[in-house]
């Protein structure tokens, strides 16, 4: 076997609507070969990977799997259970996976992941395995879980980052990971969007995470504010040490200045020798030092949120109790065996770590590692608390104080954190800090693992509360996202939609054919219809409503950006784009597109063309609530679904009318409609429902979108390169982006319609069509038009020059064209040019244009020309 390549899919797609991995392979001669035909294959797998037996696989019961290799599987599918074993082996809970032929030896593998460089280094395990068992060779299982296992720590997220997500999700919050590595997180979506790095917060103050960096300037802030501190100071040198842990008395503490989790603090120093040992152990790694009172008493952490209490918990030195037989090393790895601890964050404790700090500490108490504890005898292993060293907590949210709730409430205004670990020690947490207790530290960026995984005591949902927190002044549905797909009208119907939307005083956002647009600004060109172009609007943050065209090789390539829409549109499902990307049917390219419908919020709208027999195929895929369009008020469809309580959009008596629950207002006249030009282009009444009906879902009032319908223009500035018209001297030359055979027959029709003497077109089909499909397009024109001029895109996808034309011709001469009325050019500027000059006043020229920015220069060339000659003629 072997892997031909990866596609990653970090959102809904056409596989799944989880996160999933799409792996080309190769079987290379393997293909009909079952598994138990392979000499002691299956066995050696499952003594490899014994969690093979609890797969299920299609037949649904324990064992299913092993069942299925006893009968005969097939590499591809034990590839992809063997993928999502190795994940769930190291703690990932994936189960989603499937495989399909693609061709001969040739397959594709789906599995689902959470962390993509395991997943993938996952699978190109899986595939080295398959292999060592075909060949009989040796598989080195230890070192690939080892390499797999820093390819995991090096990715996994730490648990507050964690936690936070699985808040926001929980209630209903997309969440979007910034870049590729690292843990930066979007909650939301562009203006309502905020960002989290762990517990650091687009919120959180930059002054006053450095302030509770620095413990001295800390401990300055709180004191200035009559809360209760230790007493203690920067020391600089041995005798400083020496003067001022006199002037404290023991015993006494010291720590670095600038440090966090517990690293470098050394407590309950009761002597001068000790003292200078420690000082000197410490100067070797931080510059500045510390010295203050010891507090006695027991250490808690107190979690503010938003200047307000949320979680307390008690944190309980590392320590092992003796047996009278073990070692204290022993007795570590006894305690570090706990299946609720593991390695940094990954499980709710952390190992303990034997290392110089824990040596001097157990030495202090006058032991070394391999001294034996006596039975019951307690051994403190740390002078921290912190979870990261291996500590435990107790939850006492329920026992602090008012008194103390409100110490700590101050202390973190003081300070100026949105989120702060505030810890203290005292004799008891329900009595006054004022009475022997003290503020230790501020912490930017606490920890939360304590505090939803307490050792004992109840959880609390701290990250909730930061969610909550961050967006609390955030309208409750966030950003409307509206998503747009289908075969034609995708990007008229994307525009008019932005464009009613900016008269409500939305800040849009918007993905189309022709750019990314922030309002009425282009901030890139080109067919930015996919996942990347998506991406930049939702995270912007001027944007307060997203409009997104969403094409099929987008959604085929990447999947989508977003989680879930409020509305989506599919405006129709018609030939195109055929025999790309493994689809090859109209159910094929249906199934694509449905993705989108999938892919709404439960309240949310789903619009769809009633008189699309292909869009009505995929309905019941569709959850969410409907919005039907239609150009006849009596389509069946349409009907059922206004029976039901849905709406139903559709034109009667050359008028758009909204009907639900009995209620049928009019919003419009057809011939109101700017991009209509007066009724005469069908198509765009059509885009115009479709718009209307998308706009509903919103719940814009229906002024506005009579508003924005009749200030929308059929021109370059509104709508670039849909059925753009200009005057010649005389000669109408229309510009559109005609490309299939929909698109040919709807913007002929609208052609017809319009007054002229010849029909002249420029016709051209992008090279990634089907050869009968770019043949059908040439027949359409040759029925059509009174003179034709073949050109070519300069991207030919694929094609030779003039491949493209050569079937274009064969189609248009298999109309009954006449062959003299008929040439072939294929730089579509040239094209142009030539039919210009060739044509007389009364004239109608359209072309079907691949780049309209140099057809336009030509255009307004002409236009100006024509103006020059005039006014010199005016002149004679």
């Amino acid at each position: 076997m072997k892997i031909e390549n990866f596609r990653v899919y970090s959102g809904r797609n056409i596989y799944s609507h989880k996160k999933c991995i799409k792996l080309c392979v190769d079987l290379e001669g393997y293909s009909n070969i079952a598994t138990k035909d392979i000499n002691n294959f299956n066995d050696r797998l499952l003594q490899i990977i014994p969690d093979l037996k609890e797969h299920r696989c299609g037949i649904d019961e324990r064992n299913g799997f092993v069942k299925r290799l006893n009968e005969g599987t097939y590499l591809a599918h034990v590839c992809e259970h063997i993928i999502l074993a190795i994940q769930n082996s190291l703690g990932i809970d994936v189960a989603y996976g499937k495989a399909r032929e693609i061709d001969g030896d040739k397959y594709y593998i789906i599995f689902q992941y959470i962390y993509k460089n395991t997943a993938v280094e996952s699978a190109k395990v899986a595939v080295e395995l398959i292999n060592s068992l075909i060949c009989g060779k040796y598989f080195n299982t230890e070192m690939y879980r080892k390499m797999l296992k820093d390819t995991l720590k090096g990715e996994e997220l730490g648990p507050s980052t964690k936690a936070i997500i699985d808040a926001a999700r929980r209630k209903g919050i997309p969440v979007m990971r910034l870049g590729d590595e690292g843990s930066i997180f979007q909650l939301g979506y562009g203006k309502y969007s905020r960002i989290i790095e762990a517990t650091i917060t687009s919120n959180t103050k930059a002054t006053a995470v450095d302030i509770s960096c620095d413990k001295i300037q800390t401990k300055e802030i709180l004191y200035n504010q009559c809360l209760p501190v230790a007493r203690g100071g920067v020391v600089k040198n041995p005798l400083e040490l020496l003067f001022k842990a006199e002037k404290i008395g023991y015993p006494v503490v010291l720590k670095p200045r600038y440090g966090n989790q517990g690293k470098g603090v050394y407590v309950n120093i009761k002597n001068e020798k000790e003292l200078i040992s420690i000082y000197s152990r410490l100067s070797k790694t931080y510059d500045q030092i510390i010295i203050e009172e010891n507090i006695e008493g027991k250490d808690y952490r107190v979690c503010v949120i938003d200047g307000k209490v949320v979680a307390v918990a008690e944190k309980i030195l590392p320590c092992v109790i003796g047996d009278g037989v073990r070692t204290v090393r022993q007795l570590i790895e006894k305690l570090n065996r706990d299946d609720k601890r593991g390695e940094g964050h990954e499980k709710p404790l952390t190992k303990v770590k034997i290392d110089n700090e824990l040596k001097a500490c157990i030495s202090r108490n006058g032991y070394i590692l391999d001294d034996i504890l006596n039975n019951k005898q307690k051994l403190v292993l740390r002078e921290s608390a912190n979870l990261s060293t291996g500590g435990e907590a107790i939850d006492c949210t329920d026992d602090i104080s008012q008194e103390n709730i409100e110490i700590c409430e101050r202390a973190a205004k003081a300070i100026g954190l949105d989120i702060c670990g505030i810890d203290i020690c005292c004799r008891d947490i329900q009595n006054s800090l004022n009475e022997g207790g003290a503020i230790i530290e501020v912490n930017a960026a606490p920890g939360i693992r304590m505090h939803h995984y307490p050792s004992t005591g109840k959880s609390r949902d701290v990250a909730g509360a930061i969610v909550d927190m961050l967006l609390k002044d955030i309208p409750k549905d966030g950003m409307p996202v509206v998503s747009i797909t289908g075969t034609n009208g995708k990007t008229t119907t994307t525009r008019l939609i932005g464009h009613v939307l900016k008269l409500k005083d939305y800040h849009v956002g918007m993905t189309t054919t022709g750019g990314v647009y922030l309002d009425d600004k282009c901030i890139i060109k080109g067919d930015t219809t996919g996942y990347d172009s998506a991406v930049s609007v939702l995270t912007n943050k001027d944007v307060d409503a997203a409009v997104l065209e969403t094409a099929r090789g987008g959604i085929i390539r990447r999947g989508l950006a977003y989680d879930l829409a409020d509305v989506a549109v599919i405006t129709n499902i018609t030939e195109d784009h055929l025999g790309i990307d493994g689809v090859n049917t109209m159910e094929d390219l249906a199934y694509v597109k449905s993705l989108v419908g999938e892919a709404v919020k439960k309240d949310g709208y789903v619009v769809m063309n009633a008189d699309d027999k292909m869009s009505m195929t995929i309905v019941n895929n569709i959850k969410s609530k409907l919005i039907m369009f239609s150009k006849d008020k009596y389509n069946s469809a349409l009907r059922e679904n206004i029976r039901l309580g849905g709406y139903g959009v559709y034109v009667n008596n050359e008028t758009i009318y909204i009907e639900k629950d009995n209620e049928v207002l009019p919003i419009i006249n057809v011939g109101d409609i700017k991009i209509t030009l007066g009724g005469k282009l069908e198509y765009n009444i059509e885009n115009s429902m479709a718009a209307c009906a998308a706009l509903v879902g919103l719940d814009v009032d229906y002024d506005t979108i009579k508003l924005g319908f009749k200030t929308f223009e059929c021109d370059g500035r509104f709508n670039p390169g849909r059925f753009n018209m200009y005057n010649v001297n005389g000669i109408k030359v229309i510009l559109d982006y005609g490309h299939n055979i929909a698109g040919y027959k709807a913007v002929i029709s609208g052609l017809n319609n319009l007054e002229h003497r010849r029909l002249i077109g420029i016709i051209g089909v992008p090279g990634d069509r089907t050869d009968e499909s770019v043949k059908k397009v040439g027949e359409i024109s040759g029925e059509s038009f009174d003179r034709i001029y073949i050109k070519e895109d300069k991207d030919r996808r694929g094609r030779k020059e003039g491949e493209i034309a050569d079937i274009l011709k064969l189609g248009v001469l298999n109309s009954g064209f006449d062959k003299d009325n008929l040439e072939i050019i294929l730089d579509e500027k040239s094209a142009l040019e030539k039919a210009i000059d060739n044509s007389k006043e009364g004239d109608l020229v359209i072309v079907f244009f691949e780049r309209s920015e140099p057809l336009i220069d030509l255009i307004r060339n002409r236009i100006k020309g024509s103006k020059l000659k005039a006014e010199s003629q005016a002149v004679v």
